[in-house]
């Protein structure tokens, strides 16, 4: 292969770097039939666009909370001539509305973050709460944590904090619902009806990612005023 050949392609430490991993995890992954196979050149494996969007994908449903397993089963679905396009629409798709991936914590590991001693009483209120799942044989401490760190020490009882967990998550569930089908049919089912490039690959990220955090807010403000319009009604009364 010629230098003009090669040209926009990576060594397997360029890509790792790439992408934000190390060479060894990048290794273990193509082993895994997590990447195409490279282009060779003598002894030298390269790696171009489309491994980078595989690594890019297998990042983003691990950050989800996917586990390696789960992600080999959902990479081997995905079409063999699936383009870079293909899994930036995967991606935008199966990317975490958190900021921080979730991670497996010990019962220490879930006091250090907290912050303070937690009993198995506390433990369970957080999980009731909606602040801390169990995965396996330890704890995910989702990213409102604080929140219910804080709750401990309110003079509210259990069941009633329990109650407006499953109020939350239950309303919050059907919003997702609704927002996740808005998303599809308004915004990416005509992107997939039209042809594309990688630019706009990148266009229609930049714009879901955006979107994202404007619907965060969004939630927050109309909760307000629901809130607000629920005092007016019973001070009418």
């Amino acid at each position: 292969m010629s230098e003009g050949a090669s040209e926009g392609l990576l060594t397997i430490d360029e890509l790792a770097a790439a992408v934000g991993l190390t060479v060894r995890t990048t290794r273990y992954y193509a082993t895994l039939g997590l990447l195409p196979p490279p282009v060779r050149q003598g002894r030298i494996a390269y790696y171009g666009p489309l491994h980078r969007a595989h690594l890019e994908l297998v990042r983003a449903l691990q950050d989800h909370g996917f586990t390696l397993q789960a992600v080999e089963r959902y990479v081997a679905s995905l079409p063999a001539d699936a383009t870079v396009e293909d899994l930036a629409l995967q991606r935008v798709m199966h990317t975490s509305w958190s900021p921080l991936p979730h991670e497996e914590l010990d019962h220490r590991g879930l006091e250090e973050r907290a912050g303070r001693t937690l009993s198995d009483r506390d433990v369970a209120v957080l999980e009731k709460v909606g602040t801390v799942e169990r995965q396996g044989s330890g704890y995910v401490a989702l990213p409102n944590l604080a929140v219910g760190v804080e709750l401990l020490d309110l003079d509210v009882p259990e069941d009633s904090l329990g109650a407006a967990g499953d109020a939350i998550r239950r309303h919050m569930e059907a919003l997702a619902d609704d927002l996740t089908e808005i998303l599809r049919e308004g915004i990416l089912a005509p992107y997939r009806r039209e042809p594309h490039s990688p630019e706009d690959a990148e266009r229609l990220e930049r714009t879901v990612s955006r979107l994202r955090q404007l619907t965060l807010e969004a939630v927050v403000t109309g909760f307000q005023r629901a809130a607000n319009a629920v005092i007016t009604r019973s001070l009418a009364r």
